[in-house]
């Protein structure tokens, strides 16, 4: 096999998910679970009165749903639709200047406060960049995809990547193989040259492999499928990356 490409997932492999907590409790900021129902509530309660209590209990049936149609049928529900999940389950509506305002509101959160960006990633792709062609593939959960190459640029790294496969634009999410034909596609490499990289043994491992490509667990910020993964190889430190690619590499 040659490798000609790079595919990385975005959360726990370039960013540390939910590093940004810490920082709104600092500014004594709510949780991102419960402003995100706060800003629902508020922009309901402006239009029209309704307990916060009765828009937290639709919210929580909302984000059940939509990690059913995420984990099961790997479909991504953009912001919108999982706001609009919401006042469906309330019959309510809300205008449509309040809604736009209220889908930028929840989308930017992230982008407003980031979570970090992993120690050594910048280093791993500056080097990888020169031998290989990058992309990232990635589920973008709440944050759309517009966003989160926001908090890349933020943090330089955005310049490293030649193509972006977000869940909220592709749609579908890991491990369906759209993910990875995007990627393919972007770069103008085919699904076997490419290896990709993520910290999920089910969806950054299993996924690649279904479809003939090779796999890195990344273990640096979250080593939980450790012991259960098929990976090709698992990557602890991100200054080993490159090491680990080119010697795949050379494999064949």
């Amino acid at each position: 096999m040659t490798i000609k490409a790079v595919t990385f997932d975005l959360w726990d492999t370039l960013v540390d998910d939910d590093s940004d907590e810490p920082k709104r409790s600092s500014q004594g900021l709510r949780s991102k679970r419960d402003e995100r129902r706060h800003l629902m509530w508020d922009a309901m309660n402006g239009v029209e009165p309704i307990d916060l209590d009765t828009v937290v209990q639709a919210y929580d049936v909302a984000d059940a749903a939509f990690n059913v149609v995420w984990k099961e049928n790997h479909i991504n529900w953009t912001v919108e639709q999982r706001l609009r999940v919401v006042l469906n389950g309330l019959g309510r509506k809300l205008p449509q200047n309040v809604m736009d305002q209220l889908i930028e509101d929840t989308g930017r959160m992230e982008v407003d406060i980031p979570p970090n960006a992993i120690d050594g990633i910048a280093e791993a792709l500056a080097e990888l960049s020169e031998r290989y062609k990058l992309c990232i593939v990635s589920d973008a959960i709440v944050t759309p995809g517009t966003g989160l190459r926001k908090i890349l640029e933020n943090y330089d790294l955005k310049r490293y990547f030649s193509g972006f496969a977000f869940s909220d634009e592709v749609g579908h999410s890991k491990p369906h193989r759209s993910m990875f034909d995007s990627a393919a596609e972007q770069l103008g490499v085919e699904v076997s040259e490419i290896v990709h990289i993520g910290d999920r043994d089910h969806n950054d491992i299993k996924g690649p492999h279904a479809i003939g490509a090779k796999a890195i667990l990344f273990t640096a910020t979250r080593a939980d499928d450790r012991d259960i993964t098929t990976a090709d190889a698992i990557c602890d430190n991100p200054r080993d990356l490159a090491g680990i690619i080119d010697a795949m590499a050379a494999a064949g």
